[in-house]
């Protein structure tokens, strides 16, 4: 199988080139045509391939024209839709990074595009793969929670400018944490909610951590009521300080009629402390959610087992975010259509 990863802008796709590199069965390529426009400090383009030991073109049309059977795009949030519309043009099959898009209109194109080619559109959202998701959904599912009535998610992390500046540029990221960290949390409640959708959306944000840094939002909450009656909030923040041992997690808590849940996405860790650089130490041990989110959109999911989000599934956890900040605008809850 053809694979290719289109830029490394993102900070996942290097991670993306290495699991494809040593995954059994599959060539891999990857285009990174903006590489050389990145700040300085960035390393991107020819170079990063270079360092991950993978093959490299100078173009994205250079990479289609090698006849893949499936890409990763991995652009700055804004410039998904060009390249997943080339996907579709091409016939190939696409996982797309988070957010889907920066706008509605331009979701819908993308999943237009690809619904008129007959193309699969994915879009990456690894945590549905969590082990401890599983466990939660089973919960759900099996009905030992009973009715959801309430969920508290977090999903914080580390300021991600350092790694690459374009997180805190507006026109490139469409936001900042909220737009970065709200979709995760929104798109495990809708695949766990299997068929309700938001009802309303309420939201506050501020830029206390890093005023006069940034100019983006670096800390929010969110609140999304759902027509199944649950009512969900969404810490999502840039809030782990720059050398916290880890980028950050995604912990939910869900309150049903007859139990509460608790889940920890990336609890699979040994904790520790390092005398030598004197800061914490956290080795996770668990499950790669990359390789198997990666796994099922090449190779397919088992019958019942978590799908990867499609890009229906993407477009409704961007309206959340765009309604996040469309509250935070009006000082109101937005109603979803």
């Amino acid at each position: 199988m053809k694979v290719g990863v289109l830029s490394f802008a993102h900070v996942h796709a290097a991670g993306y080139a290495r699991l494809l590199r040593d995954m059994p069965g599959v060539d891999l390529l990857t285009s990174d045509p903006d590489g050389d426009s990145a700040p300085p400090g960035e390393v991107r383009g020819r170079a990063l391939a270079e360092q991950l030991g993978v093959s490299h073109v100078p173009t994205s049309q250079a990479l289609f024209d090698w006849g893949p059977d499936a890409v990763i795009v991995a652009s700055e949030n804004s410039r998904h839709r060009a390249l997943v519309e080339l996907a579709a043009k091409h016939g190939v099959d696409v996982l797309c990074e988070k957010p889907l898009a920066t706008t509605v209109e331009d979701g819908e194109a993308m999943v237009a595009a690809c619904r008129e080619a007959g193309v699969r559109l994915g879009v990456a959202y690894p945590v549905r793969f969590s082990p401890a998701y599983a466990a939660l959904r089973e919960a759900v599912r099996s009905g030992g929670t009973g009715r959801v009535l309430t969920v508290a998610g977090a999903n914080n992390g580390s300021l991600p400018a350092g790694a690459r500046a374009w997180f805190v540029d507006p026109r490139l990221a469409g936001g900042g944490a909220m737009m970065d960290h709200t979709v995760h949390i929104a798109d495990l409640l809708d695949e766990l909610f299997a068929g309700a959708r938001a009802v309303d959306v309420y939201a506050q944000s501020n830029n206390l951590m890093y005023e006069g840094e940034v100019e983006v939002d670096t800390a929010g909450l969110v609140t999304v009521r759902y027509d199944n009656g649950a009512v969900a909030t969404i810490d999502c923040s840039w809030s782990h300080p720059d050398h916290h041992p880890t980028w950050g997690g995604l912990e939910l808590q869900l309150v049903g009629e007859s139990a509460t849940v608790e889940m920890d996405a990336f609890g699979q860790v040994v904790s520790g402390f390092d005398e030598r650089n004197r800061r914490g130490v956290l080795l996770p041990w668990g499950a790669d959610l990359d390789e198997a989110m990666v796994r099922t959109f090449l190779h397919g999911a088992a019958d019942g087992a978590v799908q990867v989000a499609d890009g229906e599934a993407g477009l409704r956890s961007l309206r959340i975010a765009l309604a996040a900040y469309e509250s935070v605008r009006e000082g109101r809850p937005v109603p979803m259509g």
